[in-house]
């Protein structure tokens, strides 16, 4: 379901809001589960979620791009600011009511989202890969697009294709593609894990100054607390614990 309410001038609500989500999962009778006791975000934070593999990062990530259902959850609210309101997206309610098209709507709409390869189409240029989340989105806002390819430096590599370009380079295409239809939120799931630790340093700084400049949230996934350390606004890590020979779980805490 969702509603509108006036902003106050005095507390902006969080743009993301997640209380006692609990996501569990069983293979071959060794069983994981994952709980986010609190999870509270606000507009334009640099948002990063480090662990070790097997932790529950990318868990957390599909849950917060409604690819993945909790297995039980208290409260898993978004908050868009729409002009001089809040749109309020009761996401568990929309799961609860099996309500897909709802979810694939606040997925389209709100929400982009960057891959550790960059998940480009290889037969398509730069500039058509950009086009895309807005053609899905009916936009037509190029001169947006623009103005980011070319802060982002990539605004000479439009035409080529992605087989062409470094993996550096892809990344910021990735970026730029996510950034395309105006999302308010931003996941990326591990974008520094396949270039070196220089072009890693700079992709950090890319999130960084879009999240400050754009005021979108920007959910980063990573292994590298180092790298992220210095630039984050928040930081959630993982406490993972056996709890039997038959459960692992993992839950998450804020680091700062």
């Amino acid at each position: 379901m969702i509603m509108e309410t006036n902003l106050s001038k005095t507390a902006t609500p969080p743009i993301l809001a997640l209380q006692q989500v609990v996501k569990h999962r069983e293979q071959g009778g060794i069983a994981f589960e994952l709980q986010i006791p609190e999870i509270s975000l606000q507009k334009g934070q640099f948002v990063a979620i480090v662990g070790n593999s097997g932790c529950g990062k990318s868990t957390l990530l599909d849950m917060l791009a409604l690819v993945s259902r909790p297995t039980r959850c208290q409260q898993f609210q978004y908050r868009f600011s729409k002009e001089e309101t809040v749109e309020t997206s009761d996401i568990a309610n929309l799961w609860e009511k099996d309500d897909e098209q709802s979810l694939a709507d606040v997925r389209r709409e709100k929400l982009g989202y960057v891959l550790q390869t960059g998940g480009l189409l290889p037969f398509l240029t730069v500039w058509q890969n950009i086009q895309l989340p807005l053609k899905l989105n009916g936009l037509h806002d190029n001169s947006y697009i623009k103005e980011l390819a070319k802060r982002l430096d990539i605004d000479t590599l439009l035409n080529k294709k992605p087989q062409f370009l470094s993996g550096g380079q892809r990344q910021r295409v990735a970026v730029l593609r996510a950034l395309s239809h105006h999302p308010q939120i931003i996941l990326a799931d591990e974008p520094t894990a396949a270039v070196d630790e220089e072009r890693a340093k700079a992709i950090v700084q890319d999130f960084y100054a879009l999240a400050k400049d754009t005021g979108t949230t920007i959910i980063m996934v990573t292994h590298h607390k180092d790298l992220i350390l210095p630039l984050a606004d928040v930081i959630y890590t993982f406490k993972v614990e056996d709890v039997s020979k038959s459960l692992i779980r993992s839950t998450s805490e804020r680091y700062q």
